[in-house]
């Protein structure tokens, strides 16, 4: 039996009005967050630790999930998307990198870092060079990477049917997810504001300590500094919700791990640094050069105490504390003059900034042996505990009893 015209139209107003699940407004935020947040989940998990570094080994079925659910969510093809992250990785703050604020501008990273990222994608270069290893089954060419727009288009249905009109709205927050914080964010400020905890080779910054939102991709820095790491929290207050998933999968057998972040191991204190010591300065110059970071930080602090109790300008120190523990070309133009003029006021944190760059040559010099490294790493240890700094002497001690 047919309905009349006006149910026909009060239903289709009704349908336009609340969809097939009539929810509440906060019942429609919490799904948009929970499918975002698993989108989220595929790339870190999916694309970017497993595909683009091979950190780990994913089952069957979270792989087919991850990618099914991505060519739903984002219409992103994983052989593009590993190639133009591993570029970004092996170029990395250069012209060639497809997205750096260094060289592009954070404006330009943080709003338009989706057209940078479909830019580069045409690349043919780029995919053949870094695009390898990825998955070339049936499904991959003749669905995702075929009709890959598809995917978002299958999702705007869903929404429409689930929601009515609202899922337009719902629909467009889940496409713009992944530009916004993937391509904009991480890409962006993740190499451009932040604290470090390593001085890697990059600008690479982390966000925040507490990797949720973006399912741990906000440890950026760590990241950068142990790239084939699975997990990205270092810290004991860091914290990678990725990690919590991977570790979950992996204990029902769907994921394995093949590396984590490595830890300097420490012991008794040799009499003098030998060639093992030298070893685990190399294998873990991150992690040392971090601690003698946090050495010269004390070292800093208290001079500057020294000088609040002689009633002394603090300014030039405190504007120059931040890039006493940085490498050299690391630190900005507009900064050189005030550290300049904090080393000469300051011996000691002079001393300590001239004995870190000696210390980080051991593993920039290839044109020593190993005997004369370890002869050097000898007569360094003894000048820093002949030195009379009380941070140079405790970090030396702690060199010495490091263990590769």
């Amino acid at each position: 039996m047919l309905l009349p015209d006006w149910a026909v139209l009060n239903a289709a107003i009704d349908w336009l009005a609340h969809g097939l699940w009539d929810l509440h407004w906060w019942q429609i935020v919490l799904y948009t967050l929970f499918t975002t947040h698993i989108t989220i989940a595929a790339v870190t998990i999916f694309l970017h630790r497993t595909q683009a570094h091979r950190a780990m080994d994913l089952g069957p079925i979270p792989s087919h999930f991850f990618r099914f659910w991505l060519w739903l969510g984002t219409g992103m093809v994983t052989k593009e998307w590993v190639a133009i992250h591993r570029k970004h990785h092996a170029k990395c703050e250069t012209e060639d990198d497809p997205h750096s604020p260094q060289t592009r501008g954070i404006d330009t990273v943080l709003w338009r870092g989706s057209e940078l990222y479909r830019a580069e994608a045409k690349n043919q270069e780029t995919l053949a060079k870094f695009g390898h290893g990825v998955p070339n089954d049936w499904i991959e060419r003749n669905l995702y990477t075929r009709y890959s727009w598809q995917g978002v288009g299958l999702t705007l249905l869903i929404d429409l049917a689930l929601f009515g009109a609202i899922g337009a709205a719902v629909w467009a927050v889940q496409m713009l997810w992944i530009p916004i914080t993937a391509a904009g964010i991480i890409n962006g400020i993740g190499h451009y504001w932040g604290y470090r905890n390593f001085e890697a080779p990059d600008a690479s910054t982390n966000i925040s300590p507490w990797g949720v939102i973006i399912g741990g991709e906000e440890l950026h820095n760590n990241h950068h500094t142990y790239p084939t790491s699975a997990k990205f929290s270092v810290k004991k207050y860091e914290f990678d919700i990725g990690w919590v998933y991977i570790t979950l999968m992996q204990r029902i057998g769907w994921a394995k791990v093949k590396k984590v972040p490595p830890k300097l191991r420490l012991g008794e204190i040799k009499p003098v640094a030998d060639e093992k010591t030298l070893e685990a300065l190399i294998a873990h110059r991150y992690e040392v050069m971090a601690g003698y970071a946090r050495e010269m930080r004390r070292a800093c602090k208290d001079e500057i105490a020294v000088l609040k109790e002689k009633g002394a300008d603090l300014s030039p120190l405190k504007s120059a504390k931040r890039w006493l523990h940085r490498d050299d070309d690391r630190v900005p133009a507009s900064a050189r003059p005030k550290l300049a003029q904090a080393r000469a006021e300051h011996p000691v944190l002079d001393q300590m900034v001239t004995m870190r760059e000696e210390l980080r040559q051991m593993w920039l010099n290839t044109s020593h042996s190993r005997e004369q490294l370890a002869a050097d790493l000898q007569a360094w240890c003894h000048r820093a505990e002949e030195s009379g700094i009380e941070a140079l002497q405790r970090f030396s001690l702690k060199l010495r009893s490091a263990h590769a």
